[in-house]
């Protein structure tokens, strides 16, 4: 009995990875981080947005094509999302892009970056430069009015 119970057991989790969710594999946190991102763009620029994503996994442009049509480079977009440590801080240079980053400390250091959206202990947290905002015409409605912060900017 016990080896007829142990056989189905083992039989059972060899085939149970088929049948988890019966969905792709995709990473929760990614297609948060999309929707989010989707509204703050939405929010901030009244046309259609071309999103360009510097080094995109094809994980992320799964996922993120399901909300915005990406840009191969950062010239045919109006959106720049610099979700990863980019080496070349030249990216996107002289351009009228608007610029959102996933990297607090990069939002201070850098003011081609208008906002960033981060996870911080676990929670999602979004602000933008009022400053910024201002320089680069953006009118955001009111209900980011509690994300908006005035940074002394040097």
């Amino acid at each position: 009995m016990k080896t007829i119970i142990s056989l189905i057991t083992l039989v059972s989790f060899s085939y149970a990875n088929q049948y988890t969710f019966l969905l792709d594999k995709y990473d929760k946190e990614i297609e948060l981080e999309a929707k989010i991102i989707a509204k703050i763009a939405t929010a901030s620029i009244s046309k259609q947005i071309k999103l360009f994503i510097p080094q995109i996994s094809p994980m992320e442009k799964k996922v993120y094509s399901k909300f915005f049509t990406l840009a191969k480079n950062c010239q045919t977009s109006n959106f720049v999302f610099m979700n990863k440590t980019i080496d070349n801080e030249e990216l996107c240079v002289k351009t009228n892009k608007l610029f959102f980053t996933n990297n607090y400390k990069k939002l201070l250091a850098d003011n081609r970056y208008y906002g960033a959206f981060f996870w911080y202990k676990s929670r999602p947290n979004i602000v933008f430069v009022k400053n910024r905002l201002k320089t680069k015409g953006i009118e955001l409605p009111q209900e980011y009015n509690q994300y908006i912060e005035d940074l002394d900017e040097k």
